[in-house]
C-alpha cells in the first residue's frame, strides 16, 4: 500500500475528523417593550429565510437571566444584552462573546423619583434613607450607582431592592418605593409618577455610557462561524433600513415590543444605532467597548458588586464575526 504523504495524509486527516452539522434551530433571547429594528426580521422570517433553520425567540426581563439561560445552553443568541450582566458573567469565567453592539441609549435607562417627595438634583442628599427598586447586576443598576458617585451619595444609606422594571414601575405606582430605575416602556410608565434627576445629556457629561451588546456563547460562535455572521448581517440590515424609512417600522416594532405607537416612536428617539462601519471603529469593537467593559467591571468590584474583574476584557470581545457580515 502507497505511504500516505502531504497534501494526500491531510486531507485523508479531515475526512477522519467530526464534521459539526449546523444547529436545525436556535433560540434568540431579546426584551419586549424595547423596540428595535430587527424585530422587523423577526416577524416577516427573514431570520429563518437567511439562517436556514428554525428560530425561536425568548423574552427576558433582565440581562442577568439572558446570561443563565446562555449558561444552561438555551440561548444562542442575546440580543441588547446590557454591558453590566455580560460583564458579571464573563468576569466569573463564563464563556460569552460579545460580537456586536446593538444599541446606545441613554436617554432610555434612568432612575425616576416620586413627583411628591419634590427631590431634585439641587436637593439630592434627601434620596438618603429612601427605598429604590433597580435589577441588580444590570446597565440600570450600573447607572443608578453612577448617580449615586455623582452626587458624592453613599448607596448604603438607601435601601436598594431587587426589581424588573416592570415590579419597580408598578411598585412607584402604588406608592411602595420612592426611586425606580430601569428601562423602556417601565421607565415610560414611571415618569407618569416621577422625575429624572439628570436627562440623558446631563448623565452623559457625566461618564455615564448606556449602551447593550449581542452577545453569544464562545464555544457556540466557534463552531458556526458563518451562521454568527449571517445573523449580525441579518440585524445590521435591519438598522440600515430602519435609518432609511423610521416610519415604516413604527407600526411593526410596537405590535411586536408590545407598546402603543406613540411610546415606540418616543422609545425609537431615545436610541442612537451606530453603523456597522461605526461599530468596527476604534470607538467600539475596535477598542473602545474593551476599554469600557475595563472600566465599569473595576467600578463594580470597587463598589462590591462582584468579586473580582478580569485583567483585561480583549478576550470577550469578538469582532470578527462582524467583519465577516460586512462583507457578507
Amino acid at each position: 500500500m502507497p505511504r500516505i504523504t502531504g497534501l494526500a495524509a491531510a486531507f485523508a486527516a479531515l475526512l477522519a475528523s467530526p464534521v459539526l452539522a449546523q444547529p436545525k434551530e436556535i433560540t434568540v433571547a431579546y426584551f419586549l417593550e424595547w423596540p428595535l429594528p430587527f424585530e422587523a426580521a423577526k416577524v416577516d422570517g427573514t431570520f429563518e429565510k437567511e439562517l436556514g433553520l428554525k428560530v425561536n425567540w425568548r423574552a427576558f426581563d433582565t440581562g442577568v437571566a439572558m446570561s443563565a439561560a446562555a449558561a444552561a445552553g438555551d440561548v444562542q443568541f442575546l440580543i441588547s444584552q446590557g454591558v453590566p450582566p455580560f460583564i458579571t458573567a464573563t468576569s466569573a469565567g463564563q464563556d460569552l462573546k460579545a460580537v456586536d453592539v446593538a444599541v446606545s441609549y441613554s436617554e432610555n435607562d434612568n432612575c425616576v423619583v416620586r413627583k411628591d417627595l419634590e427631590i431634585t438634583k439641587d436637593n439630592v442628599q434627601e434620596l438618603e434613607g429612601k427605598k429604590v427598586g433597580v435589577p441588580l447586576g444590570t446597565a440600570a443598576h450600573y447607572g443608578f450607582l453612577k448617580q449615586l458617585e455623582h452626587f458624592k451619595i453613599d448607596v448604603s444609606k438607601l435601601q436598594v431592592v431587587d426589581l424588573t422594571p416592570p415590579d419597580a414601575a408598578a411598585a412607584i405606582a402604588q406608592g411602595n418605593i420612592d426611586v425606580f430605575c430601569g428601562w423602556g416602556g417601565s421607565l415610560a410608565r414611571a415618569k407618569e409618577y416621577g422625575n429624572v434627576l439628570l436627562s440623558a445629556e446631563e448623565k452623559e457629561a457625566a461618564g455615564i455610557r448606556v449602551f447593550d451588546v449581542i452577545s453569544t456563547p464562545g464555544g457556540f460562535a466557534a463552531e458556526n462561524p458563518d451562521l454568527v455572521a449571517k445573523f449580525l448581517k441579518v440585524v445590521n440590515d435591519q438598522n440600515a433600513a430602519y435609518a432609511a424609512d423610521p416610519e415604516k417600522f413604527v407600526p411593526i416594532l410596537a405590535k411586536d415590543s408590545g407598546l402603543d405607537e406613540a411610546v415606540t416612536k418616543d422609545q425609537l428617539a431615545g436610541f442612537t444605532l451606530p453603523t456597522l462601519e461605526e461599530k468596527l471603529s476604534d470607538k467600539w469593537l475596535g477598542g473602545g467597548v474593551q476599554a469600557y467593559l475595563k472600566g465599569v467591571a473595576d467600578f463594580f468590584v470597587a463598589s462590591g458588586n462582584i468579586p473580582s474583574a478580569l485583567d483585561s476584557y480583549d478576550g470577550v470581545v469578538d469582532a470578527s464575526y462582524l467583519e465577516a457580515a460586512s462583507k457578507l
